[in-house]
Parts: structure tokens; C-alpha cells; sequence
């Protein structure tokens, strides 16, 4: 059910699956192969949220919705080892390219509407450095940053934001907005008033291309996802969903061509060709798919989860 499972991540040998539950508000660890749990760390306040896993597979990040801040577990005994204070309901975890350093985004609070976007609190991207987790740096935003992707050579961010049709780019040496790209309305959208947005997101899912060339936005309450060329950032193309279809979530395949967006309404995930900004497949999931993350797993495990293995 969608609620309790908010985010995941799968470890580098494929035997074991790390899940922040989020209405359990906590984080537990599964052998995949026998389905056995490993271990389970209940987390502060009423709700765990997005989560990263780091580069080398030994800490698993995870926010802490309601306590203001974000907690690294240790991957194999699933104790906390670090914890560093956030804004206002830290969401998204990104480690960077190079696992140099963490970046975890703030949304506000998203009951409040957005006629009080000012008492929401603090949204902001918290820059840590990934081995010591002391705060490096904070960016302040007007409003939640939602899904973000940052450039390998952590300098560039493009993001989503509260309440925005579009997405920004954010020069992260600098501090400051570069440019502010707008998108298209859907004829459905445009008579939505803000507060019915999906936990104040127009646009939800943010991800790069391989080369860093193009960019792949879902379009959550216009249905399509658009692909954008950098730096230009001008849109290559478009594919359009059935109206209420929900995008809700990219991520980019490990061969770096392919944009795999959720499509939550239809229990489904579309696969968009960067180069042609079409659709090539649809592969049916579970209820309500969202957060998407890439794993690896050995056959024997693969074999344990076949329908013929029960």
C-alpha cells in the first residue's frame, strides 16, 4: 500500500532490501532470497520519508518527517551512526555523483495551504558532506524543493518545486535561481486551484540522462512527461498520458538512454526514449507505484521471487 512503503533501496550484492515505511515511521532490512527480517530502526516523529542509500552501500539515509532532521543508519546492524539537522519536512536524499556529498530537500509543511506558504516553515536543500555528515552549506528556496538532480560535477541543480508547472536551474556555487523554465497546462489542470495539487506538487520527478544532455520532468497533474535538452534547456518533445494517469515519479535506466516514469493511477511504468521523447514500453506493477529505484540482483534471488517459487 502506498503509504507504508515510501522508500527503498536495494544493496549492491541484490540480497538485501532496505524500506522506509513511512506511516510505520521506521526503516527495516530484508533478506530478499527468504523474505526473513533483518533488522528494524523506528525513527523519530510520526513518519519516515525518503531515503538514499550511499554510493559505497554502508549507510542508508532517511528523513525524518516531523523531527526536522535526517538520520544515517549503518547498513548491517541498522544503527543510527549520524544525524544532521534539515528544514522544515525534509523529503527528497540525493547523494551526489561522485558520493562526495548529500543533499536533502525540504517541502515545508504541506497540510498548511499555500494562501500561508510563508509559515510552512523552512524549505531548503541541506548540503552535508557525505563521510563526516557536518552541514556544509544551506539553500533557501520560497517554496518546497521536490524532486532534484544534480550535475557530476556538483555545480548545476534542476529541480521542481511547490506549486510550479516546470522546474528551475539552480547554480549551486553561487546561491542563486539561473533560470525558471514554465510548462504547458493540460486543459484539466488549468482549472485546478493550487490546494489540490498532489501534496502541493504540480510536477513531480526529476531526472538526467546519462550525459547530462537531457532532462525528464513528469508532469503530475498535466499527465505527460517532458524531455529537455541542456543547456539549453528549451523541451525536445513530450509524451502525453490518458488524463488522470499521474505521473508521479522518474528515474533514469543504468544505461543512461531510458526514463522510467510512474504512472500511479494506471499501476504502471512508462519507459520514454531520451532521444526521441517517446514511449517504447509499459510495464505493469503493483498498486500505485511512485518512488522508483535501480537494483541488481543475483539469479538465486531473482528465481526466489518468480511466481512458480510461491
Amino acid at each position: 500500500y502506498k503509504k507504508f512503503v515510501d522508500d527503498m533501496a536495494l544493496s549492491q550484492d541484490g540480497r538485501t532490501l532496505y524500506v522506509s515505511r513511512g506511516n510505520l515511521a521506521d526503516v527495516v532490512a530484508f533478506d530478499v532470497k527468504s523474505k526473513s527480517l533483518l533488522w528494524r530502526h523506528k525513527i523519530e516523529g510520526f513518519k519516515a520519508d525518503h531515503a538514499a542509500l550511499s554510493p559505497d552501500g554502508t549507510r542508508f539515509v532517511v528523513s525524518a518527517l516531523t523531527a526536522v532532521k535526517a538520520v544515517v543508519l549503518d547498513t548491517a546492524s541498522g544503527q543510527p551512526v549520524a544525524s544532521f539537522r534539515t528544514g522544515t519536512y525534509p523529503h527528497g536524499n540525493d547523494y551526489s555523483p561522485d558520493g562526495t556529498l548529500l543533499y536533502n530537500q525540504s517541502i515545508g509543511v504541506t497540510s498548511l495551504p499555500r494562501s500561508l506558504n510563508l509559515v510552512k516553515g523552512d524549505k531548503q536543500v541541506t548540503v552535508v558532506d557525505a563521510r563526516t555528515h557536518e552541514v556544509l552549506r544551506v539553500h533557501r528556496f520560497a517554496y518546497g524543493v521536490r524532486p532534484a538532480v544534480f550535475t557530476a560535477d556538483n555545480r548545476y541543480m534542476y529541480a521542481q518545486l511547490s506549486y510550479l508547472n516546470g522546474f528551475i536551474e539552480y547554480d549551486l556555487a553561487e546561491g542563486k535561481i539561473l533560470r525558471t523554465i514554465t510548462m504547458p497546462f493540460s486543459d484539466k489542470a488549468r482549472g485546478m486551484s493550487a490546494d489540490s495539487y498532489p501534496q502541493n506538487s504540480a510536477h513531480h520527478g526529476m531526472a538526467m540522462s546519462g550525459d547530462e544532455k537531457k532532462l525528464c520532468m513528469a508532469g503530475t497533474i498535466d499527465d505527460y512527461v517532458a524531455i529537455a535538452d541542456r543547456p539549453s534547456l528549451s523541451i525536445a518533445g513530450y509524451q502525453h498520458y490518458a488524463t488522470d494517469s499521474l505521473p508521479y515519479w522518474t528515474a533514469t535506466s543504468v544505461d543512461g538512454r531510458h526514463c522510467f516514469v510512474s504512472l500511479s493511477n494506471l499501476n504502471a511504468v512508462s519507459v520514454v526514449d531520451y532521444a526521441t521523447a517517446q514511449e517504447v514500453a509499459r510495464i505493469p506493477v503493483g498498486h500505485f507505484p511512485q518512488r522508483e529505484r535501480l537494483g541488481a540482483a543475483p539469479q538465486d534471488v531473482l528465481d526466489s521471487l518468480s511466481p512458480a517459487a510461491g
